[in-house]
C-alpha cells in the first residue's frame, strides 16, 4: 500500500481594502504587501495566481501584521494626508520589472512623467516599450504608482484598472499635492 504525505503550501494572507474608487484585493506575505489591485482589474486571477507560484502558496483569507497599516495609510492617503507609503512591500517580477517599479516609487506625489522620461531615468532610452509593458505588470496598486506616467502628449495611456481610475487617482493627488507639500516644508522650519 503506498503512503500519501501531506502537501504543506505556504499560505499568502489575502484580505479586501476599502477605498473610495472601489474594493480592492490584496495578499501579503511575513514580508510585506505583494499584491494590491482593483477588483475590476482585468489580469487580477492571473496575478493571483503569478504570486501563488512564487511563493509556492495557496490564496486565502487570512489575517496579515500588513493589511491594518495598508488600510490605514490608504485611507490618509484618499484624505490627502499622505503622499507617502510606509507599508513593507515585496515584489513579485524580473529584475528588470524591479527596476522599473522602484522608478516609478520615486515620482513624486502629484507628479507626472512620460513612459519616455521613465525609459531614460531607467538608463535604456530605446526601452520605451518594455518600460511600459513593466507598468502594465505592476501588481500594487497606488502604492507603486504607475497612475503617475502619461504619454508624451499629456494623454493619460492606459491603466489595468481602468483609465477613469487613473484618473481620478491624478486628480486627487493633483489636488492635495499643495497642501502636503506645504505642511512637509512647515514641519521642516
Amino acid at each position: 500500500m503506498r503512503e500519501y504525505k501531506a502537501i504543506k503550501k505556504n499560505i499568502l494572507a489575502t484580505s479586501v481594502i476599502k477605498t473610495p474608487l472601489g474594493d480592492m484585493f490584496c495578499a501579503a506575505t511575513s514580508r510585506g504587501i505583494c499584491l494590491l489591485s482593483f477588483f475590476e482589474q482585468k489580469n487580477l486571477k492571473k496575478q493571483i495566481e503569478k504570486v501563488q507560484k512564487f511563493f509556492d502558496s495557496e490564496a486565502i483569507p487570512a489575517h496579515n501584521k500588513y493589511f491594518e497599516c495598508l488600510q490605514k495609510e490608504l485611507d490618509e492617503y484618499f484624505e490627502g494626508k499622505r503622499a507617502d507609503f510606509t507599508v513593507p512591500l515585496q515584489l513579485v517580477g524580473t529584475p528588470f520589472q524591479q527596476d522599473v517599479w522602484k522608478i516609478l516609487m520615486h515620482i513624486p506625489y502629484g507628479d507626472t512623467i512620460s513612459y519616455k522620461d521613465e525609459a531614460e531615468l531607467l538608463k535604456k532610452p530605446k526601452a520605451v516599450r518594455a518600460v511600459a509593458n513593466a507598468n502594465a505588470n505592476n501588481m500594487i496598486s497606488i502604492l507603486i504608482p504607475c497612475h503617475r506616467i502619461i504619454q508624451k502628449n499629456g494623454k493619460l495611456g492606459g491603466y489595468a484598472s481602468g483609465v477613469n481610475k487613473k484618473q481620478s487617482l491624478l486628480k486627487l493627488e493633483n489636488n492635495y499635492s499643495y497642501d502636503i507639500i506645504r505642511k512637509t516644508h512647515h514641519h521642516e522650519h
